[in-house]
């Protein structure tokens, strides 16, 4: 019996036959009624088993969505049941992340799938606007590209999702925030076409409902979201919003921000998380219109100038009650606004805020109130002094380090405020300021600086930006020196200080945050500066510490030896022979007590520190911390620049000759000699020394031989004498007898000793006047000699006046420049507006009397079609009459009149030519 009511009983249909039986039903069904029955089965399995339900029914379900829109119920279901296959159960046999690329592909290859759930965007339903939203967002999630691309062709597609933000549900109006703010992050073209649909307007209308910053709650965080993907890298919509007037807004939410915080109740502590975020919402959207070199960025600073933005800026920056994360981040928002423009950047000091050294005045009674003072403010820049450089805890870690950027941007690119801040830190030097930046870095502080090595860290960061590339700010700070000599104490110069503090505080074990601050200063002052390596090389035994820290194996404090290795390049790079340490010397030092293996090891090793390698990704904030200790924040990130750019250039350093020097151009002029010109005089003046010797030596052989000579002629004339007494005493005696021989030889002696005699003195006439000749050409060549080195110095010395003199002139004629092409500019502009409202009226003009001569030439086209017809009609009538008389003339022949052929050919030929003039008056 048993057996037989089981044979008879249906047979157990699992879930996969139930699922291919209602995808079945619902693909052939014609009555709403059944399709929505099928539907509500296929629902209760889908999150069970997503795949089956989706390969059998996927597509009947999205036809469904297409037909049977109309049926508000039947579409809930519809959306239901495919959010249920988007999210399935996990513990279901058939959960995969495949299932959702296959479900948004099918979507998403054909563009009407996607323009049906935007559709559903026009009915004012709660469930078909949430889960058509929903779905759309699950699609996105998976294809974010693809889904873009539909929404973007979809008709109105974009125009549907923004008009859901005016939706006064919460929960739909949340929906369509977050699905914009995932379809926009990446596509610029649906940025802009979303802001173009009045999103600005709606998104901050919402925040205004929401209750603002403080009790706006997600809602705020939400729309600030999408504001900032909306302005992300898009200028066309920065743009717009700058000129729209929406950056007011800004301003006026900042204000309340601070408004609420100094009110009498104060934020409560539970909206304070949520508030803090929304600000640091607001902050990250206005930094998004300030990168450097953007094209907008200029306009962008100047709005938020005028529009009040920077003052609630740093009012933020400055409140104690705020958080120091939010008080860090508006620092570096204020620090951006001015940043590289100049205009702003003088101005800025003029700003006053809330002092931070300030306590709080004695309360004082008013009856049973109690009155507090308000709080005294102070100039931003000692207030961002103060912030920087005043001892701190490590919780204001993240706003010492943002007061710093703010002051580096204060001065970033302005020569001129440069120097005078770096004269008023000169100043306060002299004058013993605690909180001063060379008083902190110059003077041994002791243990001070290990308990707050930031401190000494974040002044010798702002010293190293006040003189990096700046000559004019290098030797300015050259002048600072510790000691007086006219009491006989020992003068240090302040490159010479730093270096003994970097010295002694390695000695003392010092943290080594303190020696990298020193080692960044030294690197950028002496680089490509010779008085300044000269400088540093007047304290002989700084060298010798120098290379005994690198040669160390300080596993504690691996980056201070590279560090150090790298300032050695640079002096040996940019020493001379004249240094006190002559260049050869330093060579020597560094090849071998360092070795050329050490010195490229430790500078190659400290370029491949993570510190240095990855500085760009590394969180140079409190959060860098590990375990509670000081941040991992060791430099600066223009010296991590700087040294990443002159790597191979210092590594290379050591490789080159000692007799090579490196010149220095200095704002596009050489500076000091060149060492190949100093060379070329001194060889030029040792060969004109080498000649004047030669030309003494042949004067001295000529004097000796003189003498000679002139020693020969006395000889010469004293035996003439003796000759001549002998003559004299042979003619006494031979007188007597042979007086006119005697007197006839006598004569003839005297003529032979008058021509010797004569002969004599015409020798020592020209050996006198060779003698005169040579001393001539001696003084001449001496004279010429010292002439030319003096002309040659003289040379020397007005090429580098005039040099001065040309980048003096230079300057004034660069200035000059700017200002007349300036001038020339707003001329130029003016004249260009004046000519184009000219052409617009020329053509304005143009236009009207081009339809003026259209309507003549319709008209003369009309008078020539008429005159063409006339003239027709003329030539019929001529054709007649002279028809009709050839005619008359056959008559008159036939009557036996004689008619004259000449006669009517002179008669044609005047009836032609009247013809011929008749149609040519016509035409």
């Amino acid at each position: 019996m048993f057996r037989i009511l089981e044979s008879q009983a249906p047979a157990k249909q699992n879930a996969e036959t139930t699922i291919i039986t209602l995808s079945g039903r619902l693909q052939s069904a014609t009555l709403l009624e059944d399709r929505r029955a099928a539907i509500l089965g296929l629902r209760s399995f889908a999150k069970s088993y997503p795949a089956s339900v989706a390969s059998g029914a996927l597509k009947s379900l999205i036809s469904c969505l297409n037909n049977d829109v109309e049926d508000v119920d039947t579409t809930k279901i519809i959306l239901e049941t495919l959010l249920m296959l988007f999210n399935p159960d996990d513990a279901s046999p058939e959960a995969s992340d495949d299932i959702a690329l296959w479900l948004a592909d099918e979507f998403t290859q054909r563009q009407e799938n996607i323009t049906a759930l935007l559709d559903l965007l026009d009915q004012h339903e709660f469930f078909s606007r949430l889960y058509s939203l929903q779905l759309i967002s699950a699609i996105s999630s998976a294809r974010p590209e693809r889904t873009q691309e539909c929404v973007y062709t979809a008709p109105l597609g974009v125009a549907r999702l923004v008009a859901v933000l005016e939706d006064k549900r919460e929960a739909v109006r949340s929906e369509g925030l977050a699905l914009l703010t995932a379809l926009t992050p990446s596509s610029p073209e649906l940025q802009k076409l979303v802001a173009f649909e009045s999103a600005f307007d709606r998104v901050f209308g919402i925040i205004g409902a929401e209750g603002s910053m403080t009790h706006g709650g997600v809602a705020v965080q939400d729309c600030l979201s999408l504001l900032a993907n909306l302005l992300r890298l898009n200028a066309s919509n920065q743009s717009y919003f700058r000129e729209t007037g929406w950056v007011t807004k800004l301003a006026a939410l900042l204000n309340e921000a601070i408004r609420e915080e100094d009110s009498k109740d104060g934020v409560a502590d539970w909206a304070r998380p949520q508030r803090d975020k929304n600000l640091w919402g607001l902050l990250a959207i206005i930094r998004l219109f300030l990168l450097q070199g953007s094209i907008g960025t200029q306009a962008n600073q100047r709005s938020f100038w005028k529009s009040g933005v920077l003052e609630q800026v740093l009012e933020v920056s400055f409140h104690p009650s705020i958080d120091m994360t939010i008080r860090a981040e508006a620092l570096i928002t204020a620090a951006d606004i001015i940043k590289g423009n100049g205009p702003l950047q003088e101005a800025f000091a003029q700003f006053e805020v809330l002092s931070t050294r300030a306590e709080e005045s004695s309360p004082q009674t008013n009856g049973n109130i109690r009155e507090k003072a308000p709080p005294s403010r102070d100039n931003v820049i000692s207030g961002l002094l103060d912030s920087a450089l005043a001892p701190s805890s490590m919780q204001a870690f993240d706003v010492r380090l943002a007061a710093c950027e703010c002051l580096k941007a204060y001065f970033f690119g302005h020569a001129p405020i440069r120097l005078y801040f770096l004269r008023r830190a000169i100043d306060g030097h002299s004058r013993h300021e605690a909180d001063n930046i060379l008083s902190i870095l110059t003077e041994d502080l002791g243990d001070g600086r290990g308990a707050d090595p930031y401190r000494s860290w974040v002044a010798a960061v702002l010293l190293f930006h006040l003189l990096f590339e700046d000559f004019e700010a290098k030797n300015l700070a050259m002048t600072v020196a510790e000691g007086d000599s006219s009491t006989g104490e020992e003068v240090i110069t302040c490159i010479q200080a730093l270096a003994g503090n970097l010295i002694s505080g390695k000695q003392k074990g010092e943290d080594e945050r303190v020696s990298l601050g020193y080692l960044m200063i030294l690197c950028g002052w002496l680089y490509e500066d010779h008085d300044a390596v000269n400088d540093f090389l007047g304290e002989g035994s700084s060298i010798q510490s120098i290379v005994q820290i690198v040669t160390q194996n300080s596993s504690s404090q691996p980056l201070v030896p590279g560090v150090c290795a790298f300032l050695l390049g640079i002096i040996y790079e940019f020493s001379t022979k004249d240094s006190p340490i002559p260049r050869a010397t330093l060579h020597q030092i560094l090849t071998t007590q360092l070795s050329r293996e050490q010195y490229v090891d430790k500078i190659t090793k400290l370029r491949e520190h993570p510190v240095v390698r990855d500085f760009e990704v590394l969180p140079q904030s409190l959060d860098s911390s590990q375990f509670g200790g000081l941040p991992n924040v060791f430099f600066d990130r223009t010296f991590v620049d700087f040294l990443k750019d002159n790597f191979s250039r210092v590594l290379r350093a050591i490789d080159r000759s000692p007799k090579i020097e490196v010149p220095v151009v200095a704002n596009g002029v050489q500076k000091g000699i060149s060492r190949e010109l100093v060379d070329s005089l001194k060889a030029q003046v040792d060969d004109a020394n080498q000649k004047i010797q030669k030309l003494e030596a042949e004067v001295v052989t000529y004097e000796r031989k003189l003498g000679q000579e002139q020693a020969d002629h006395r000889k010469a004339k004293e035996s003439n004498l003796i000759e001549l007494n002998r003559i004299k005493s042979i003619n006494e005696a031979l007188q007597r007898n042979h007086e006119d021989d005697l007197q006839r030889i006598s004569n003839d002696h005297q003529v032979v000793l008058l021509n010797h005699q004569k002969a004599s003195e015409e020798a020592i006439r020209s050996l006198q006047s060779e003698t005169r000749a040579l001393k001539e050409e001696y003084d001449a060549s001496t004279t010429r000699v010292r002439l030319r080195n003096d002309e040659e110095v003289t040379d020397l010395k007005s090429t580098i006046h005039s040099l001065e003199t040309r980048l003096d002139k230079s300057s004034k004629d660069h200035v000059q420049d700017l200002q007349t092409h300036h001038e020339e500019h707003s001329s130029r502009l003016a004249s260009l507006e004046a000519r184009l409202k000219r052409t617009e009226d020329k053509a304005s003009d143009a236009e009207s009397r081009a339809g003026i001569l259209q309507k003549e030439l319709e008209d003369k086209e009309d008078a020539r079609k008429q005159a063409q017809s006339e003239l027709d009609d003329l030539f019929l009538v001529l054709a007649e009459l002279e028809e009709k008389r050839a005619k008359d003339k056959e008559r008159l022949r036939a009557h036996g009149e004689s008619v004259s052929d000449d006669e009517g050919e002179e008669e044609k030929a005047g009836q032609s030519e009247e013809s011929d003039g008749s149609e040519a008056d016509d035409v």
